[in-house]
């Protein structure tokens, strides 16, 4: 990515989550941003539709739609969102099979049309289709990233924030594992204005705003009935994107390859990285607590499952 060119960035997947993500890296200025989605009329409109908007919010960046993965050339990020929710009577497994067949085909075209990009990869369920992903684009590893804890982290930073009605700003945190019930939130590393929030709140109010992390997914579900989250998901990967181009180096939970760190290998799980041009420039390791390694390991245990689910059908 060289200095002072005018960056790239295709949102494959023109949904909720894709499109919010497009229209986050539009009013950033990171770049050109390019829609693209199977189903015809969804991306141009969206796209024509958030061009429009720029001159009022006050930004530059074109997007534009396609049907055509041919336009992705040249991206310097793609946010992959493409893929289905999980449905009323539909298994785990059925997910994870239909999702999965949904990556494989968008990594063919990223690695025929966009082979020297950096995927950021949203699809859930989320740290089996980056591991998938990995596997079929044959980038290395660093250059395909899941968002993941950068979420999950956020909606951490929100609930303290409500909890003790300072501003959000002053919050950080970080949240290992998968992207699920078996996330690892680290009270630990959260605090306010570099204050624990064990010295702010009682163990009972932390451990009731680490549960509600857990279930932060689910609890949005269950109010919108009709569907999921997508305001906060689409910034986290515009956040993501953000850190990638304008090389941040910025140092945020996301789904990465482990070869060896926390006792882990071959698995795509949450981890803090350091995010730059590069994709994932650094893995750091944090001193975990015996229990906190045991759920960290416990979390990967669910991955390898849905892994092995892929090889049982023959997609891995």
């Amino acid at each position: 990515m060289e200095v002072g060119k005018r960056f790239k960035i295709a949102c494959i997947g023109a949904g909720n989550v894709g499109a919010t993500a497009a229209q986050y890296c539009a009013e950033m200025e990171l770049g050109d941003v390019v829609l693209t989605d199977i189903v015809e009329g969804l991306p141009q409109g969206k796209a024509l539709d958030l061009t429009q908007a720029g001159p009022i919010r006050g930004y530059g960046s074109i997007v534009t739609g396609t049907n055509d993965y041919a336009d992705i050339e040249g991206a310097d990020v793609c946010i992959v969102t493409a893929g289905l929710p999980r449905k009323p009577g539909m298994s785990r497994l059925d997910l994870l099979e239909k999702n999965a067949r949904i990556i494989t085909d968008i990594c063919e075209k990223i690695a025929k049309y966009a082979p020297d990009t950096v995927v950021v990869l949203v699809t859930n369920p989320l740290d089996v289709m980056a591991y998938l992903a990995y596997q079929k684009l044959g980038f290395p590893s660093a250059r395909l990233v899941g968002m993941a804890g950068c979420l999950d982290s956020a909606r951490l930073r929100a609930f303290v924030a409500m909890e003790l009605n300072v501003n959000m700003k002053n919050v950080d945190t970080m949240v290992l594992g998968s992207h699920g019930d078996d996330m690892v939130p680290l009270p630990e590393y959260t605090t306010v204005s570099g204050i624990p929030i064990a010295k702010l709140m009682s163990q009972d109010r932390v451990d009731a705003l680490v549960e509600r992390t857990r279930k932060g997914g689910g609890e949005i579900v269950a109010l919108l009935k009709t569907g999921s989250a997508y305001y906060a998901p689409g910034a986290s990967a515009a956040r993501m994107a953000q850190s990638i181009i304008r090389d941040e180096k910025q140092i945020l939970p996301c789904s990465t390859l482990l070869t060896g760190q926390y006792g882990l290998e071959d698995v795509y799980i949450g981890a803090p990285v350091v995010l730059g041009k590069a994709g994932v420039e650094q893995v750091l390791e944090l001193d975990l607590t015996d229990d906190q390694r045991a759920a960290l390991h416990a979390s990967a245990g669910e991955v390898r499952e849905g892994i092995k689910g892929l090889q049982e059908l023959g997609i891995l």
